[in-house]
């Protein structure tokens, strides 16, 4: 009988795969560590040959000599990667260049400013849901097709990583219905078909996947995959979809009211709603919210969007003030990020009145910037390298309460609250998010991941599972964490301290745009 579910995911940094039984329980866990080029300011790529297949391969052999299984014991397949990334492939699934990668990337900054120009402000909420941003394929696929048209003529399919990936385990050239009505608008239809009187000002029709519902078998595993994953030929494999997605459905985000948020690389999050809403921009300076878009999980909608910076903050903050640490833990010395931990933990809510901006990388929500810095604000003689660690945690910590503040605004307040990602082993950092929520949050276990819930999905695709409300049900409690209310009002009153240094520094920014353009400060 097959009895095996495998769930295999690629991130920004790393790469993870999981092997569940049929009471899934983790059977096999292994990882892979990969890079990101960077090779112009505000460019973000990664070889898909390279790293995204090239780890798959290595963790499907990973996961079939740590189990000991027979690959025909393997019922289906799931993988995910990196979503709204953009990747031009020829006939033969090969890459013609490497992959632009997600909002990260704000290479297409000249073509959302003209494609906003070119169709208004009202055409662009009907199009793309939302103001034009980074996180949008198509701008990415308009950049190709202005600045590497030789590239651009030669595609055949534009993918995400999820799907060529699948195109690669199967031949078939697939997207799932979510990022294809979400990430890639205007592209294609509300019903998921491709809508070729769009498409015209960005590609041709045919370069576009077809869509499919996320967790459903699209084809198996062809000869040649086989070869090289080490998994059975015919073995099934579903559409599969965005990391982030995956590691919501992972820790059982299938019902309205409840908002996910995925501490990563970035902070990504998404919002499970009842109904549809669109576009809204705050009133009070807490931002905007892009408009809301069907969910993975039939009969639902979700809010969704992502921040530039999260475990990118940290890491700079490792890399820049703890790199000592950092050398200690390569030479088997204890992890930097837990020493980083220990001495956030000793400086008090509110970091002694130091506040830092985390736009390092730009931002996208609910910020909409790609060309964003960031600053550190109340700087004192006084303040350490700890204040300035627990300063960067508490950034992060804000841009989520500015989300809460949103939701609250749009009617829509979350009352219960998922987290997941790497960033959720430190839990200094987790008590301020649940601190600055006010409410308890839920951590998930650890193998709660992109990758489990690939194979979760993997699970409904060959019908062990019988819809997304079967797979909750069949998940884990996770830990509760408990906020600490006195911190809570200490943030919300540093809250509006925080909403004015970003204000300060954007009339900064304006003013010292209008000297360098030789035109009269603003002030």
């Amino acid at each position: 009988m097959k009895s095996y579910y495998v769930g295999i995911d690629i991130g920004t940094f790393s790469s993870r795969g999981i092997l569940l039984d049929n009471a899934f329980r983790v059977v096999a866990d292994a990882s892979t560590p990969h890079g990101m080029d960077n090779p112009k300011p505000g460019w973000f790529e990664q070889d898909a040959q390279e790293v995204w297949w090239k780890d798959l391969c290595i963790l499907s052999h990973k996961l079939l000599d740590q189990s000991g299984i027979d690959s025909h014991e393997i019922a289906c397949i799931g993988v995910s990667a990196l979503g709204t990334d953009c990747l031009p492939v020829d006939e033969n699934c090969t890459p013609l260049r490497p992959a632009i990668l997600y909002g990260i990337d704000s290479r297409a900054s000249e073509e959302i400013r003209w494609l906003t120009e070119y169709y208004g402000d009202e055409k662009v909420l009907q199009l793309f849901g939302h103001p034009i941003c980074s996180g949008d394929t198509a701008t990415k696929i308009l950049w190709l097709r202005r600045h590497e048209p030789e590239v651009y003529e030669k595609t055949y399919k534009f993918l995400t990583g999820s799907s060529y990936l699948t195109a690669k385990l199967t031949g078939r050239y697939v997207i799932d219905q979510f990022l294809a009505k979400g990430s890639f608008r205007p592209l294609y239809r509300e019903d998921g078909s491709v809508n070729p009187d769009t498409c015209g000002l960005f590609c041709r029709p045919d370069q576009i996947a077809e869509a499919v519902v996320s967790s459903d078998v699209v084809e198996t595993v062809t000869y040649d995959a086989s070869v090289q994953t080490g998994f059975a030929e015919g073995t099934p494999v579903i559409t599969g979809t965005g990391d982030s997605t995956s590691e919501a459905i992972s820790v059982g985000l299938v019902e309205p009211g409840t908002a996910f948020f995925q501490f990563g690389s970035s902070m990504f999050y998404y919002y499970c709603v009842d109904r549809y809403y669109g576009c809204f921009v705050s009133s009070y300076g807490n931002g905007s919210v892009k408009g809301g878009k069907h969910y993975t999980v039939p009969g639902t909608y979700c809010l969704g969007d992502g921040t530039n910076a999260a475990g990118t903050l940290t890491r700079w903050v490792r890399d820049t003030l703890y790199s000592e640490y950092y050398a200690q833990q390569l030479n088997g010395g204890p992890n930097a990020y837990a020493v980083m931990a220990q001495e956030a933990a000793t400086v008090p809510a509110g970091c002694d009145g130091l506040i830092m901006l985390p736009y390092i990388y730009g931002e996208r929500s609910p910020l909409q910037d790609p060309k964003a810095t960031g600053m550190l604000f109340g700087l004192k003689g006084s303040h350490t390298r700890a204040h300035i660690n627990r300063a960067a945690l508490e950034a992060v910590g804000y841009s989520f309460y500015q989300h809460l503040q949103l939701f609250e605004e749009m009617g829509a307040k979350a009352n219960r609250i998922i987290t997941a990602g790497g960033g959720t082993q430190n839990l200094t950092w987790m008590q301020i998010i649940c601190d600055m929520a006010g409410i308890p949050i839920i951590i998930p276990e650890t193998y709660q991941c992109s990758a489990f819930g690939d194979a979760m999905m993997a699970a409904i695709g060959c019908g062990r599972l019988g819809d997304f409300h079967d797979l909750r049900d069949a998940l884990p409690t996770g830990r509760v964490l408990q906020p600490n209310m006195d911190n809570h009002e200490i943030y919300a009153g540093r809250y509006s301290d925080f909403q004015g240094a970003l204000q300060s520094k954007q009339r900064a920014d304006a003013y010292l745009f209008r000297i360098m353009e030789k035109e009269k400060p603003i002030w």
